[in-house]
């Protein structure tokens, strides 16, 4: 039977409006958003439903942030990534205090409201964990599992230097002693130095109270230092001429080094980046693509993060977007045309000081195999396949 054009159209069209759907019923166009009126407005604003960017769980004390979710270098306080040794406590601001003793001449207990009573500061800096590295991370790994432990807030707070002046540090005392007040009693042993650098009590995260998650009511904020040092819920500082000695400084959080021995207060970050686009799970077409990603230093600003397209053997200087922070992620951008075939994309960070990022080998070369724990920097690439699809490029630790 001959079909004409008319009977055709009138058909698709019947197909379109009676069309049904797996579930049986007949799908629902959206409606026009210039022809209805919006929703009014709320007391708390919420993303998009189609945008559902989520921290990820790695343990009952830890989650990652979804770096391949995020545009520009500010973290959302609630994609911050959190690690805590003994759960998140509940502190009720009402009650809090800070305890500032040892060797001052005035030991003094704050109020969060006299903690606000100060001339406060604001920085934009990193948090980074010193474990920040999935070392046995397979193929199927995203950038959120393989280094998700960092993120970038801005804090605001009181200069730690002008409450030690206000409680009369001695000229004898070189450390202080940070104690939490979660239930792991996390302390940790901090140079005096780095209170009159840039340290913060810190009680303001992008804008409004820091989450639980990173410490409320109060935190201290070592800018660049390892994330164990920040301690979170800080509850008293202790003023003293030498070193405490703790758990989280000895047994924990050390640098075993290839000769036997080991490093202890290894504080600053060294330079790192990470390339966040492509990579796992996303598949390329053929054409020209952005590589994006971040990089950061405890040392200071970062100079240059060069890209390689061919697993190392060549590398070009990507362009940093401004501004460039000190002692904070620096979004990198390089354009690049993939024209298929297999690749290994892979990103170095240089800071201010000279310091390059180092390969795995230079790394276990200095540091020794088996023991490396901490502080892990290296340089990661990423596998892009024939067929466009990019997978983590694992490498072995011995």
């Amino acid at each position: 039977m001959k079909v004409s054009r008319r009977t055709l159209l009138a058909g698709a069209a019947g197909v379109v409006a009676l069309g049904k759907t797996a579930a049986g019923q007949a799908p629902q166009a959206p409606p026009d958003p210039s022809k209805v009126r919006g929703r009014p407005s709320k007391a708390l604003g919420q993303r998009a439903p189609s945008e559902k960017p989520q921290r990820l769980p790695r343990s009952a004390n830890s989650s990652g942030t979804p770096h391949h979710d995020l545009y520009g270098t500010i973290t959302p306080a609630d994609l911050h990534f959190e690690r805590h040794h003994a759960g998140v406590p509940e502190i009720d601001s009402r009650t809090y205090s800070l305890l500032i003793h040892g060797m001052v001449e005035r030991p003094i207990v704050f109020t969060l409201a006299d903690l606000k009573r100060f001339p406060a500061v604001s920085r934009v800096c990193f948090l980074e964990c010193s474990g920040n590295l999935g070392r046995t991370a397979p193929p199927e790994t995203t950038p959120q599992q393989l280094a998700g432990l960092t993120s970038q807030s801005e804090w605001t707070g009181v200069a730690l230097t002008t409450l030690f002046r206000e409680v009369g540090v001695r000229p004898q005392a070189t450390w202080f002693l940070a104690e939490g007040q979660d239930a792991a009693l996390l302390a940790r042993s901090i140079p005096v130095e780095k209170a009159h650098d840039d340290a913060l009590i810190a009680y303001g995260q992008n804008g409004e109270a820091i989450r639980p998650e990173q410490g409320y009511p109060a935190r201290l904020l070592l800018p660049g230092w390892e994330g164990n040092a920040n301690v979170k819920w800080i509850r008293r500082i202790e003023l003293s001429d030498r070193p405490f000695m703790t758990r989280e400084e000895t047994s924990k959080y050390t640098d075993p080094l290839a000769n036997g021995t080991a490093r202890i207060f290894s504080f600053v970050m060294d330079a790192r980046s990470l390339i966040t686009y492509p990579a796992y799970p996303v598949t390329l077409g053929r054409g020209w693509v952005e590589i994006n990603g971040i990089a950061w230093s405890g040392y200071g600003k970062i100079r240059r993060v060069d890209v390689s397209t061919d697993d190392g053997k060549t590398w070009t200087p990507a362009r940093l977007q401004e501004p460039v922070l000190s002692k904070a992620h620096t979004r990198f951008r390089h354009l690049w045309n993939w024209t298929g075939g297999e690749a290994v994309i892979m990103s170095r960070a240089v800071d201010e000081t000279g310091y390059v990022q180092p390969t795995r080998a230079e790394l276990i070369a200095a540091r020794g195999v088996g023991s490396v724990g901490y502080h892990l920097n290296p340089i990661t690439g990423w596998l892009i396949r024939a067929d466009g699809t990019v997978v983590y490029r694992q490498e072995a630790w011995g």
